[in-house]
């Protein structure tokens, strides 16, 4: 008797599935019902309560029906928590660059120049071919996204291009990048978490990466000669309002060239992203003083002291600030929310933690990827389990690390059962988990990229060409038997 007493306490770690997607099913309609409420401003309460709400349904079923001890479920909580902690930090200073790269004149720079040299018709495809390249040397979609992307955005609505459009086209250039970037930390993680060698894992990444990137090549290039121009005449006028307003110069442009040196050198991203907010601090005391001041509140440049000055560079860094340049549109373009932008994402991110926690260390989510098991025979239906539970860990866990971790230890002994490659288990993982977490408004990379660029989830995913054709190009080329062999052929 005493040995089975011993024995009971594994039994929250096998909840039934059934059970298990109870929590799922009400995350998912809490979440529907919300976005139908709220629609864009889901993000400003309502998608935390419903995250927070489908824990407690979580936390109820394994502590009422499998006795789990709370202690458990709190431990792997706080273990979610700590593991989002940079990413976090990496979002404020990311808020941080949105206010002072604005206020300091660097991004209406980018854009001002970008206004005179990118024609319309091709502007869409050469959007997602410079963010491709930035990632590349980079290794950082986020980064990416948040700099050259915020700039990209910029000259697309003054071109008159719908947001979801250029969007789109951002997302699907930095993570084309990220996923072939040696400097990449999810392609690192990818790699190393099945045991694969990075320039392997990279190499063998570009029989399903580069097609699915010409065929989003090949739309946005379409969809840019076929799109209405019509407001692309208030170009020129943004152009004009802009040199009215910022000091345009060439040298502002060493900010971001200093930034991408810092990132060449593998700098790591909080000090890179630190650094990057310190150069436009000192670019906007230098370049933009008027506009220090009118963030400050004081009458003009010429009344601006070392405290006003510092409060005009503060705020900037940290809340939101309104340049009036003459035209709405603009206004609305260079308004930046700073830190304080970001809070209402990280309040965000927190919540879904909470949920991937409770999810894990009840064992309901061990419970539900158990079903993707059964299908690991041959390679298309590894393949398609392996695409299925990245995007399903993406939808769990809300975070795309995690969503690595879990699809490559969940396989990686079944593929090697099964004499099925680790480099396909690898690229697998890479196609799903890294490309679809943009693509998740709950997810921390979907709620990051929503509030830097300023559109809904929902309004870009269709136009995230390359995110939604990668998955289904790794399956493809797994039917196709593509460059796949048994794991014995290459030893």
């Amino acid at each position: 008797m005493s040995h089975m007493e011993a024995k009971t306490p594994k039994t929250p770690k096998t909840p039934s599935p059934w059970v298990s997607a109870i929590p799922l099913v009400v995350l998912t309609l809490l979440l529907y019902v919300v976005i139908r409420i709220f629609g864009g401003d889901a993000i400003n309460g309502g998608s935390q309560i419903a995250l927070l709400s489908a824990t407690s349904v979580c936390v109820m079923l394994s502590i009422g029906i499998y006795r789990c001890r709370w202690a458990v479920l709190e431990e792997a909580i706080i273990d979610n928590i700590r593991a989002s902690a940079s990413a976090i930090l990496i979002l404020l200073l990311i808020g941080a660059i949105a206010g002072t790269w604005m206020v300091s004149g660097v991004v209406p720079t980018m854009i001002w120049y970008g206004l005179q040299i990118l024609h319309p018709s091709l502007f869409l495809v050469a959007t997602c071919v410079i963010c491709a390249v930035v990632s590349l040397m980079t290794g950082s979609s986020w980064t990416t996204i948040a700099t050259i992307g915020v700039a990209l955005m910029g000259i697309g609505r003054a071109m008159g291009f719908p947001e979801g459009w250029v969007a789109g086209a951002i997302i699907s250039g930095a993570y084309f990048g990220d996923k072939l970037s040696l400097l990449s930390d999810t392609t690192v993680l990818a790699s190393s978490t099945v045991g694969v060698p990075i320039f392997t894992h990279i190499r063998y990444m570009l029989y399903t990466t580069v097609p699915s990137m010409l065929i989003a090549l090949g739309v946005f290039t379409a969809a840019g000669l076929m799109l209405d121009h019509g407001s692309a005449t208030h170009a020129e006028a943004y152009a004009d309002a802009l040199a009215a307003t910022f000091r345009i110069s060439p040298w502002l442009l060493l900010v971001p060239l200093a930034t991408g040196i810092l990132i060449a050198r593998k700098l790591p991203a909080i000090v890179t992203l630190f650094c990057a907010v310190v150069f436009a601090c000192a670019a906007m005391c230098w370049a933009q003083p008027h506009l220090v001041a009118e963030v400050a509140g004081v009458a003009g440049a010429g009344e601006l002291g070392f405290l006003s000055g510092f409060k005009g560079v503060l705020v900037s860094c940290f809340g939101a600030t309104h340049v009036a340049t003459g035209s709405e549109g603009l206004d609305a373009l260079v308004a930046t929310r700073g830190m304080s932008g970001m809070l209402n994402t990280v309040w965000l991110i927190i919540c879904a933690m909470c949920f991937g926690g409770v999810m894990t260390g009840s064992g309901m989510l061990r419970s539900l990827t158990g079903i993707f098991l059964r299908f690991v025979r041959r390679p298309f239906p590894a393949v398609a389990s392996t695409v299925g539970a990245g995007i399903f860990f993406n939808l769990c866990t809300a975070d795309q690390y995690i969503s690595i971790i879990l699809s490559g230890r969940l396989f990686k002994d079944l593929y090697a059962r099964r004499g099925l490659e680790e480099r396909l288990l690898s690229r697998s993982v890479e196609d799903s988990a890294t490309v679809c977490s943009v693509l998740i408004p709950w997810n921390s990379c979907g709620m990051t990229q929503a509030t830097v660029l300023g559109v809904a989830t929902f309004t870009y995913l269709p136009y995230c060409i390359f995110n939604i054709v990668s998955p289904l190009m790794s399956m493809a080329v797994a039917a196709a038997g593509w460059k796949i062999r048994k794991a014995k052929e290459n030893r």
